[in-house]
């Protein structure tokens, strides 16, 4: 197969950067994942009062500016506690619009916005945000302790770049430390140092990009997510580590958007064959090299009428060595991995095709979606008990908003994956990064039912309700997956039932920093008459998140 070389792909990234400046441009800035402008936003387009299309995230800041504008101009349909809470957001994202000359230090800004420092010349400008946090934690007994300091800086230089940058540096202290359980919807970690007690760790994300009138180009390291669910995604949820990635987004007409991106992820598996001996006696002497992975993914969404979006995707996670036919968006990458193996299973790349339909507001201030997630299927055999390889997973799930009550949200999720869902046959290409699932945090041959409640009595101040039963089976083994007919039943060799009811409130006096607190009972049934309870209580307080 033609391989181009190096002077081709420069070629190739000289033409990208000539259409961006060619184009009538703004600059990108993405918005983090922990930002309670997200949630906001999602109700407002549930109640029909804005367009959004967040099933990709993170979004960009402008984009947000946008829509809070365009709810602005809609103040009469909005409750006072909605209204509020518009004004308070407003003093973010106004940053983002505005042409002033401002040079201020630990002051507010000409929106009223707290800022650390924060330089305004025109089109140019940037602020800077400190990242601060403490949370105590008591579970079954046990105390943790977390605290992370940091720093973040976004900004805008003319009309052409914008670029955002996120450090934290992590320590968790304590008796029984949640990362180090497989089986935990909390976001993946690195750790650099790591004991019983204690694990350092680092959150480290950024993004520098494009953005033109129906399109953008970013490059940069982020928790990217895309579908819809709540209590997990089973597509691509954003709970591993962070992972460097170039992205491409495109939307000629209002109905129609598509979007790409190629991720580079980490295999965990030593390359011994590369790995060589350094001959300083220091640390065994040897360097170690890491087999490369890849991850290729791309989505065509239609929007036929206003909140109803049905998308189609596909992605592919390979190894060994970049593939340039991977870094064009618009390839088939199923159907190029077929003819590139000359359809050899041993020599080809793992494959995952997706898709979702979202409705808003079809249902009064509902919002009603279902996502499918395949990893393998033979169309033909669906229905063959015998011969069928049904390895895929899907979501259904249901909210409303002012239910009852202005401000009461309240739904019911249900997520199933089917044995063996997420895993391949070579080990460097299987659906993770840093031995962390891309998908949904419960993993393969499981199920989970959510139901949660949400009010918001004052404006800020979000409170939750939640329970979920999760039921899960083995994992499995590779020849059970690839040799066994029929394929083994779901929740074969179940292990146990977890149940968990929570609370959680979180408060939001000023920009950025967040006061919250959060209760829950766990129950694990193991289906030896094994039973495991615990209780939790968890207090913190943060800054510049």
């Amino acid at each position: 197969m033609w391989q181009p070389g190096k002077n081709y792909l420069k070629k190739i990234l000289i033409v990208f950067c000539v259409i961006a400046v060619a184009t009538k441009v703004n600059s990108q800035v993405n918005e983090t994942t922990s930002s309670s402008v997200y949630d906001y936003l999602y109700r407002m387009a549930q109640k029909g009062l804005i367009k959004w299309t967040d099933y990709q995230l993170p979004l960009d800041r402008k984009l947000i500016s946008s829509a809070i504008d365009e709810l602005f101009s809609k103040q009469d349909k909005l409750t006072k506690v909605e209204s509020r809470e518009l004004s308070f957001y407003r003093q973010e994202y106004l940053f983002d619009d505005s042409l002033n000359n401002e040079k201020i230090i630990f002051k507010k800004d000409a929106f009223n916005r707290f800022r650390a420092a924060k330089f305004e010349e025109g089109e140019a400008k940037i602020f800077v945000d400190p990242l601060i946090g403490l949370q105590f934690s008591k579970a079954g007994g046990k105390n943790i302790r977390h605290y992370f300091s940091g720093i973040r800086l976004a900004g805008y230089f003319g009309k052409r770049w914008g670029f955002n940058f996120s450090f934290r540096d992590n320590t968790e202290k304590g008796d029984s430390l949640p990362h180090t359980g497989s089986f935990s919807p909390v976001e993946g970690i690195v750790p650099t140092v790591q004991r019983p007690e204690l694990i350092n760790y680092s959150s480290f994300n950024y993004n520098i990009g494009y953005r033109w009138s129906n399109g953008s180009l970013s490059a940069g390291q982020e928790n990217l997510s895309w579908g819809y669910g709540i209590g997990g995604n089973i597509a691509l949820s954003g709970r591993a580590p962070s992972f460097p990635f170039i992205k491409f987004d495109f939307q000629p007409w209002n109905w129609l958007h598509f979007n790409y991106f190629h991720g580079w992820l980490q295999s965990n598996i030593i390359d011994s064959a590369r790995s060589y001996n350094t001959g300083t006696g220091i640390y065994n002497s040897t360097r170690e090299v890491y087999y490369p992975k890849f991850i290729a993914h791309h989505s065509l969404t239609v929007t036929p009428v206003k909140g109803l979006d049905i998308s189609i995707g596909e992605s592919m996670v390979y190894g060994d060595k970049i593939d340039f036919a991977y870094l064009i968006p618009i390839n088939f990458f199923k159907v190029y991995d077929q003819y590139n193996s000359t359809y050899n299973i041993n020599a080809g790349d793992n494959a995952q095709f997706f898709g979702f339909i979202s409705s808003r507001n079809h249902l009064r201030k509902s919002h009603i979606y279902a996502q499918l997630f395949i990893d393998e299927i033979r169309v033909s055999k669906v229905f063959n008990n015998k011969e069928k390889r049904n390895q895929l997973g899907y979501t259904f799930g249901i909210n409303r908003t002012d239910l009852f009550l202005n401000y009461l949200t309240a739904g019911v999720e249900y997520s199933r994956l089917n044995p063996f869902v997420y895993n391949n046959l070579i080990p460097t290409q299987t659906y993770k990064t840093h031995s962390y699932s891309l998908g949904d945090w419960m993993g393969n041959n499981a199920d989970r039912i959510y139901l949660f409640a949400q009010y918001v009595p004052l404006p800020k101040l979000r409170i939750k309700f939640w329970y979920q039963k999760i039921r899960k089976g083995e994992n499995g083994t590779l020849d059970q997956q690839y040799n066994q007919t029929p394929q083994p039943a779901f929740l074969f060799r179940k292990l146990f039932d977890f149940n968990e009811s929570g609370f959680s409130a979180r408060y939001e006096p000023i920009n950025r920093l967040m006061v919250t607190m959060e209760m829950n009972k766990i129950h694990t049934q193991y289906t030896r008459d094994a039973s495991f309870r615990q209780s939790g209580l968890r207090f913190g307080i943060s800054y510049g998140l």
